[in-house]
């Protein structure tokens, strides 16, 4: 016989630590960037905090899926889709993509993936001045061939004469 799956427990924002701070923070804060930036905060910013006070409230709006089987009723309240501030809506956005990546996209064969990291002062660089950002991408990008190079000479794999031609054009956001 099958085993059940687990009993779904509705998820509770309104008791995290970073809920209660926003929610009992956001109309000072709001009220102070209103009076001590140039226009305030950017629209969208004050919509996602707003969207996260009211996300998994069941008093604002929730869905009702009843089992005609048993009868048992499951109550889901609605959630923000937040993309940035919400933990829960942002770990399932996460957790879906990454599951079309794996399902759809990705083809099954073995993937490897690097990351850049840069020093704090190269960040704001690189995300203001495109030629800044071209260069180190260039410059990563050799990095890894030069090592997928030495492998391949290494494993006494024959290497093409001419290095494949590297090409960015990145633009400012």
């Amino acid at each position: 016989m099958a085993s059940l799956a687990p009993a779904y427990v509705p998820r509770r924002p309104t008791e995290t630590v970073l809920h209660q701070l926003v929610r009992q923070n956001l109309e000072p804060f709001l009220a102070y960037a209103g009076a001590n930036y140039d226009g305030g905060l950017p629209r969208y910013v004050e919509q996602e905090f707003r969207a996260y006070v009211r996300c998994g409230d069941f008093s604002l709006g929730f869905s009702r899926a009843r089992c005609d089987a048993c009868g048992h009723d499951l109550l889901v309240a609605f959630s923000c889709h937040g993309r940035s501030i919400c933990p829960s809506c942002c770990g399932r956005r996460m957790a879906n993509v990454a599951a079309h990546l794996v399902d759809r996209v990705l083809p099954d064969v073995p993937v490897r993936q690097y990351l850049l990291t840069l020093p704090y002062e190269l960040r704001k660089l690189a995300a203001f001045k495109a030629d800044v950002l071209t260069a180190l991408a260039r410059i990563f990008v050799e990095a890894v061939f030069t090592m997928y190079r030495s492998r391949a000479r290494r494993d006494g794999s024959k290497i093409p004469s001419a290095a494949p031609s590297i090409s960015f054009n990145a633009s400012a956001a």
